[in-house]
């Protein structure tokens, strides 16, 4: 691969912050299926539970009799409360949920072989007989532990096993070692980790009983949209969460992250107040976040406009606060965080607190975010590839224009792209939709060879061809696949980024039907047929004093050449009024609105230069490019015209210029 398309490196240690806590996170969240199971069985067969409940009203029995005086059969058997059964809440919590961890987490140590996997199991099974409280924590410790040091102790006599001897050492070694583990877990994990426990219930009680625990929204939601959210959910609060619950029926900790009211405040918000595609793209992103509960949804916006952190902190803390006074809590976690999970798991007793905790979290987070989008009056800022970007997002699609001025944006190949994966933190949630609309535009282009799957960035091989993750989350994505071209994106739902993947795909893979037309070399872009940028159409001191008069002299310049009717002028004025064309660096680029395309009757581009820079729209235009856009002819001129306005001595060279030949020669030389 040539090069990647991708934002600046975020700093290293967000990046460790992240690994560890998708790390732990990724323990749990491949056996969530499991834990949903557990929740509804305890929601439904408990005492308390919910068909339980229900039997006692169409019995005219009293909640909380002695469960001996009636007997509800199979019903009381799964809860575990007959006196008689164990059940089914109790084995599967106890056992089933931390050696599934355990399992998972030696699996992932021994690059997903099924080896560490049992070998994680057996250490994990240790910590859970050692313990009276539930092992998720020993889980996370002892299944790790038993998977890498499997793989440690195979490499000592990896090839040195005499053929037909294998089994037996595999089997026996994993035996013998599993053992071992099994006991450390027994007198060391499980005390340990049930001291933590304990300690770590002890402060949650602390902050509960001071009406501190709303505070921790400070720190939950910042790290939420850094795409910590699984790291803090399912990482931490999911089995201190769990513990409590088996002790008290229920847990405030699985809503102080998964709560879906702030963000689809933040994103009613932007729907009645934001601008351009953000305000376009909430309805449906609201609609995805509180329904699909896939949270990662709003993180661009928030990242958008980094004051609204405010307003998600604030609608965070009402949503605990609520919760806290109405002492309500759920039985398991909420995952994803739908609003029809939260319903699945509340108990009875908390029902209507959750749906509180919901409903006035997201109405705090609406009013707030509400008054900051209101008062904002931020321009863009003053940087070419920045405003670019920013004009691609405003469209909700790639410009053929615009697009080709993010110099070195756009990603290279050098061979055919047949596999690409669009990456998150958990491969479930962001990347399963931001792939589904990648696929659809590839297939649309008709490049049924091409595969688009998602998956979670631990799970990232170097040999995919092409990753598409946040820009966030690209860094990680590198060390995984450096091999790979990585396009970064900031929105799931519209990103103009996808359009460049589809064509980059038109350009590496020339083969059969779908064999784009062959790029003409520069030169001829300049010097033979097409004519896009001709002498004629390159003035040295233009004459325009105001925005819209600099429009109509580059527009007359393409009508002069030929390459537009006049009609297309007028367009490029409607076009200015939508979105501004100013690029930063001195540089504008008038074109035509999407609807004047019938008025372009060849590619063009006209070059004028101000000896005093045109007020563009409070920005200062000292160069000003016409564009009228049949093809992708333009697009190779336009490449390099963006790495002449990136840099410096180029642009000084522009400004000295005597004759159109020399804009011509500064423009010819530089090479890709």
């Amino acid at each position: 691969m040539a090069s990647t398309a991708t934002a600046p490196s975020r700093g290293g240690a967000r990046v460790h912050v992240q690994r560890f806590g998708t790390f732990l996170s990724n323990m749990v969240l491949p056996n969530i299926g499991a834990f949903i199971a557990w929740g509804l069985i305890t929601a439904l067969f408990i005492q308390a539970g919910w068909i339980t409940l229900i039997g006692e009203k169409l019995f005219d029995k009293k909640p909380g009799l002695d469960p001996g005086q009636y007997d509800y059969g199979f019903v009381s058997q799964l809860g575990g409360w007959d006196g008689v059964h164990g059940g089914i809440v109790g084995p599967m919590i106890t056992y089933l949920l931390p050696v599934l961890i355990g399992y998972t987490g030696g699996r992932m140590m021994y690059n997903d072989n099924i080896r560490g996997g049992v070998v994680g199991a057996i250490a994990t099974m240790g910590a859970v007989a050692g313990a009276s409280v539930p092992m998720f924590l020993g889980a996370m410790i002892m299944g790790p532990l038993g998977g890498w040091s499997m793989k440690k102790i195979d490499a000592i006599w990896d090839g040195k096993i005499k053929p037909g001897f294998e089994m037996l050492v595999n089997n026996f070694s994993a035996g013998i070692w599993g053992m071992i583990l099994a006991i450390v877990g027994f007198f060391v994990a499980g005390q340990f980790v049930e001291k933590f426990s304990e300690g770590a219930g002890n402060v949650v009680d602390f902050l509960v009983d001071k009406n501190l625990l709303p505070l921790a929204s400070v720190f939950v939601e910042p790290a939420k949209v850094l795409f910590l959210n699984n790291a803090i959910n399912h990482g931490v609060f999911t089995p201190l969460g769990t513990t409590e619950a088996v002790e008290k029926g229920k847990s405030i900790l699985f809503l102080i992250e998964a709560n879906p009211g702030p963000g689809v405040g933040l994103l009613l918000a932007f729907a009645l107040f934001g601008k351009g595609l953000a305000k376009a793209s909430a309805p449906g992103a609201m609609l995805i976040q509180f329904v699909g509960g896939i949270h990662e949804i709003y993180f661009p916006f928030v990242l958008m406009k980094p004051v609204t952190l405010v307003a998600v902190i604030c609608g965070g803390a009402t949503g605990v606060a609520t919760n806290m006074v109405f002492d309500s809590g759920l039985r398991a976690p909420a995952a994803p965080g739908s609003i029809i999970a939260v319903w699945l798991q509340a108990p009875a007793s908390s029902f209507v607190g959750v749906t509180l905790s919901v409903i006035l979290s997201a109405t705090v987070s609406f009013l707030i975010a509400s008054v900051i989008l209101k008062a904002d009056r931020s321009e863009a800022v003053d940087d070419l590839a920045h405003a670019t970007a920013q004009m691609e997002a405003n469209k909700g699609k790639a410009s053929s224009v615009s697009g080709a001025l993010l110099g070195g944006g756009t990603a290279v190949a050098t061979k055919e792209i047949r596999n690409i994966v669009f990456a998150c933190d958990a491969g479930m949630g962001s990347s399963a939709m931001g792939a589904s609309v990648l696929r659809k535009k590839i297939q649309d282009a008709g490049h049924g060879e091409v595969t688009v799957v998602n998956k979670a960035i631990s799970n990232l091989r170097d040999d995919v061809d092409l990753v598409v993750t946040h820009q966030d989350l690209t860094d990680r994505a590198k060390q995984k696949a450096p091999s790979a071209i990585h396009v970064s994106v900031d929105n799931f739902m519209a990103s103009p980024k996808y359009d460049e993947v589809v064509e980059l795909v038109n350009q590496s893979n020339s083969v059969g039907a779908n064999a784009p037309k062959a790029e003409a070399p520069l030169g001829a872009l300049v010097d033979g047929e097409p004519d896009v940028l001709s002498p004629s159409s390159i003035v040295l001191g233009g004459t325009a004093r105001d925005r819209d008069s600099a429009i109509e002299e580059a527009g007359r310049l393409l009508v002069e050449a030929g390459s537009v009717d006049p009609s297309y002028v007028a367009a490029m004025h409607e076009r200015e009024k939508s979105v501004s064309t100013f690029m930063g660096n001195g540089l504008a680029i008038p074109h035509g609105t999407n609807e004047a395309k019938g008025a372009i009757r060849r590619t063009g581009i006209s070059f004028v230069r101000y000896d005093e820079p045109v007020d563009w729209n409070g920005k200062p235009a000292e160069f000003v490019l016409g564009i009228a856009g049949a093809g992708n002819d333009h697009l190779a001129l336009l490449s390099k015209i963006a790495e002449v306005f990136t840099d410096k001595d180029r642009v000084a060279q522009l400004r000295a210029a005597r004759s159109a030949d020399e804009v011509l020669e500064v423009l010819e030389g530089v090479r890709a």
